[in-house]
Parts: structure tokens; C-alpha cells; sequence
């Protein structure tokens, strides 16, 4: 090989190294720290960077994205001396690179002692309980201490949470009978409160019913009296338009009196006063009808007069002598109502099975001319 070939190749070689050594190339969200001869000069960003040759070197590479670091379980002490422990998750993001590289020899380490360390502060000043149900509390004070702390080292904690809080399996087991009796005293209060809404709305459905039923009994009533007091109008003014006779009077009143033996409530029936009076009348109007008539011999007017008088005391049918003629439908008539009227008082009396009442005797039957 010619001499002179071997000093370029020589120097070739010495180039490249050196033109490679000058050039440094940072990938995107990394910070490289450049020394020179050993003293910290800049923090190169992400691109192409040159450098000295020899004389600069790549200290510490960093990721400043944001970073997860979990921490294992610790055991913490209440206020209430019960051993928990607890697992913490903390998002940190690097700010300041060389603070990162020359401020802390490692700065997870110290992160996570000082995680510690505050939650034995905070966990320290609440029970159990507290410490249960004050997780955003909790949070809230390690971040600000951690913030504080961090920031001197170039690093900024942007949450932190707690994992776990694992207490002991004893104070598990209370817990779980304290959270069935809760869960078991709710369901109570909610069962009674059911079924105190349930009478609650039963009793004014009731009570609706009750009024609505009432209104309509009182609707009803106030209807069918309304009712009753125009049909009576309605005879009334039917009555005095026709100007009817005392004596068809006085013989409706005897048609009237089966259906009041024949009714519902007939253990106890009364007879009324008008009744002789009634048969008297229409003893009378068919007396006036007879004569009316063909001449027939009668009984002198002072017998037939006692004859009646005899038979109103004893409460029964005035009886007709055998002196009186009367025509054919006249006495058919009058046997008639007699008959029905007795027929009446007869079957009340016998279905009351109550005291005897005057009975109303059957009209004598009348003799021959």
C-alpha cells in the first residue's frame, strides 16, 4: 500500500469521529443535560443539536412527559391506633431538567419517602372512619406538600390518589356487620314508612267512598222525596180538579187497607179511628143510591141509626137490616169492601200473632122482604 494512502485514510477516520461526536439528535419530549469537561453547559432540545467534539458530553437524558409512579402499600397509623394500609398513585411531570439531574440524586426515591411521610401526618390526625371518607382530603394535602417540596427539584406532581386503604381483617368483619345492621334498619324504616303511606292512602280512599256514598244516599233521597211530593201534588191537584166526592173518598181509604195489612213490618198493626167512619160513609152513599130507586118498605130510621152506632163501637162494618132495599149493584158493592176490609184485619192479626184487637165483624146478611 503507497505511504501516503495510509495518512489520508488516518485522517478520514479522525473527521467522521469527529463530525459525529459534534452532532447530537434529541427525540421529541426528551432533554439531553450537556457537560463540558464536567461542568453542566446547556440542555439540548429536541432536533439536531452540535456540540465540542471531546470536550461535551450527554450527562443525563430525560423524559419530561407526564409520568406514573405507584407506590407499594405502607402501613399507616389512625388517630384511633388501627394499623391501614395504603397504596398511592402519583402523576409527576419533569419541568426543569437540570434541577431534575443536579438538585436530587433520585427524585422518585425521594418523592415516595415523602409520600410517606405526609400520609403518617395526615392519616395521623384521623379515626378510621374519617380516613375512609376523606379520600379528596387526603389527596388535596399530599398534593400541595408534594408540590411545595418537588418544585426545587424541577419537578411538578400534578395528582395524587390514593389506591387502597386496606384496614384490618378484623375491623373488616365489624365493618361489614355495622354496614348489614345499617343496610337492615334502612329497609326497616323503609317498610314501616310503606306501610304507613299504604293505610295512610287507604283510609282516605275510605273516607272518599264514605262521603261519595253519602251524597248519593242524600242524592237519592232528596230525588225520590222530590219525587213523592209531585205525585202527591199531582193527586192533590187531581183530586180538587175533579171535585171528587167525600164518598169515593171514604171508599179508597177501605181499598187501601190490604195493602197496609200486607206490607214488610207487619208484626204489630193498628187499626185507625177513620175506619168505622169511612164504612159509614159508604154505607150512606149507597143508601142515597137505594133511594134512588123503586119504593121498598124499610126499617124506621131511628133502628137503622142504632144499628150503625151499635156497629161503629164494636170497630167493625156498619150492618144493613133486612128494611132496607137497596138496588142489586148497591149491596154488591158494599158486601165488597166489608168483606175486604175484614179479609184485611184478619190476616194481620193472625200473621202478628199479637194481642187481640177488636175484630171487625162481617155484615149481617139481609133478610127478605
Amino acid at each position: 500500500m503507497d505511504p501516503v494512502v495510509i495518512p489520508i485514510l488516518v485522517a478520514a477516520i479522525v473527521v467522521v469521529f469527529l463530525v459525529a461526536s459534534a452532532v447530537r439528535i434529541v427525540p421529541q419530549a426528551r432533554r439531553y443535560n450537556i457537560e463540558r469537561f464536567g461542568r453542566y453547559r446547556r440542555t439540548l432540545q429536541p432536533g439536531l443539536n452540535l456540540v465540542l467534539p471531546v470536550a461535551d458530553r450527554v450527562n443525563t437524558k430525560l423524559d419530561v412527559r407526564e409520568q406514573v409512579y405507584s407506590s407499594d402499600p405502607r402501613p399507616v397509623i389512625t388517630e384511633d391506633n388501627l394499623v391501614v394500609n395504603i397504596d398511592t398513585v402519583l402523576y409527576y411531570q419533569i419541568t426543569d431538567p437540570r434541577a431534575a439531574a443536579y438538585e436530587v440524586a433520585d427524585y422518585l426515591h425521594a418523592i415516595d419517602q415523602l409520600t410517606v411521610t405526609t400520609l403518617r401526618n395526615v392519616i395521623g390526625s384521623m379515626d378510621l372512619e374519617e380516613t375512609l371518607t376523606s379520600r379528596e382530603e387526603i389527596n388535596s394535602r399530599l398534593r400541595a406538600v408534594l408540590d411545595d417540596a418537588t418544585g426545587k427539584w424541577g419537578i411538578r406532581v400534578n395528582r395524587v390518589e390514593i389506591k387502597a386503604i386496606d384496614p384490618p381483617h378484623t375491623i373488616k368483619e365489624a365493618m361489614e356487620k355495622q354496614m348489614r345492621a345499617e343496610r337492615d334498619k334502612r329497609a326497616a324504616i323503609l317498610h314501616a314508612e310503606g306501610e304507613r303511606q299504604a293505610k295512610i292512602l287507604t283510609a282516605e280512599g275510605t273516607k272518599q267512598k264514605d262521603i261519595l256514598e253519602a251524597q248519593g244516599t242524600q242524592q237519592a233521597m232528596i230525588l225520590r222525596a222530590d219525587g213523592e211530593a209531585k205525585a202527591v201534588e199531582l193527586v192533590f191537584q187531581a183530586v180538587h180538579r175533579n171535585n171528587a166526592d167525600p164518598k169515593i173518598l171514604a171508599y179508597k181509604y177501605l181499598e187501601t187497607l190490604p195493602h197496609l195489612a200486607g206490607s214488610d213490618n207487619n208484626t204489630f198493626w193498628v187499626i185507625p179511628g177513620e175506619l168505622t167512619e169511612a164504612v159509614r160513609t159508604v154505607t150512606r152513599a149507597f143508601g142515597d143510591q137505594s133511594a134512588a130507586g123503586p119504593p121498598h118498605t124499610a126499617q124506621p130510621e131511628e133502628a137503622a141509626t142504632a144499628t150503625a152506632d151499635d156497629t161503629s163501637a164494636e170497630g167493625g162494618a156498619p150492618e144493613i137490616d133486612a128494611g132496607w132495599k137497596v138496588s142489586l149493584d148497591a149491596a154488591a158493592a158494599a158486601d165488597e169492601a166489608g168483606k175486604q176490609a175484614a179479609a184485611a184485619v184478619s190476616d194481620a192479626k193472625a200473621e202478628a200473632e199479637a194481642a187481640k184487637t177488636p175484630q171487625v165483624p162481617r155484615r149481617a146478611q139481609t133478610s127478605g122482604d
